[in-house]
């Protein structure tokens, strides 16, 4: 299940976009601020955001420097044409005013979804601070050294390596791998992890991937 995280202090607007999303088989998440988006986005990776401009403290145009790596759609009453350029020249992958017809912006948000599905299937080769991985042979290599991932091994890697900076939750982990390896289970996630630890620290000689207690895992700094 795609998520979609709505940054909006409008109420009405929000509840109303919540159920429609909803009703699209969406996950949502709510942030009435910027600053409350950042600290959701410390413990959860949504697929898109829809992000206000007029925002109580952390604004829409200071927080979306911050969303790299995450399509982030601006819905906002500003109509200054200068200000689209300026956003998406910014980031922001589309720009929809308020007033909205909401059956337009679903549209909207699906075109950005499968074009995120689209560039990760076409997508094979990953990489991160000398660390490789080739998703087509399950194959990880660092200075040479290769070692074979199973199918649930690579699609943990693969998914950690295109969020490098963000904490993945084991919940969002577990959704997202999902279609590449049906047969991890939450039960079955931490051995999993286990193994790739193991198996990159054995070619790489650092451990690469990190625990953050409560919440999931995240590829380590240094």
């Amino acid at each position: 299940m795609k998520q979609i995280l709505i940054v909006d202090d409008d109420i009405p607007i929000g509840n109303g976009l919540e159920e429609a999303l909803r009703k699209e088989k969406y996950d949502v998440l709510r942030a009435y601020s910027g600053t409350e988006a950042l600290l959701l986005l410390s413990r959860s990776t949504p697929d898109l955001i829809l992000l206000d401009l007029m925002l109580p403290g952390l604004n829409g145009e200071e927080l979306l420097p911050r969303l790299k790596g995450i399509p982030t759609i601006v819905v906002s009453a500003k109509i200054d044409p200068e200000d689209k350029v300026g956003l998406l020249l910014g980031g922001a992958v589309d720009y929809v005013t308020k007033p909205f017809y909401l059956k337009e912006l679903l549209a909207r948000i699906a075109v950005q979804l499968r074009r995120v599905d689209e560039r990760q299937t076409v997508e094979r080769f990953f990489s991160y601070g000398g660390l490789v991985l080739d998703a087509d042979t399950h194959m990880a290599s660092f200075d040479g050294r290769q070692t074979r991932l199973t199918r649930t091994e690579c699609a943990i890697l693969k998914l950690l390596l295109q969020n490098p900076d963000r904490v993945i939750p084991k919940s969002n982990l577990l959704d997202r791998i999902s279609l590449d390896t049906p047969d991890c289970t939450e039960n079955s996630l931490k051995i999993h992890v286990s193994n790739l630890r193991r198996k990159l620290r054995d070619i790489s000689g650092r451990d690469y991937i990190e625990a953050v207690w409560g919440i999931g895992f995240k590829l380590r700094i240094s």
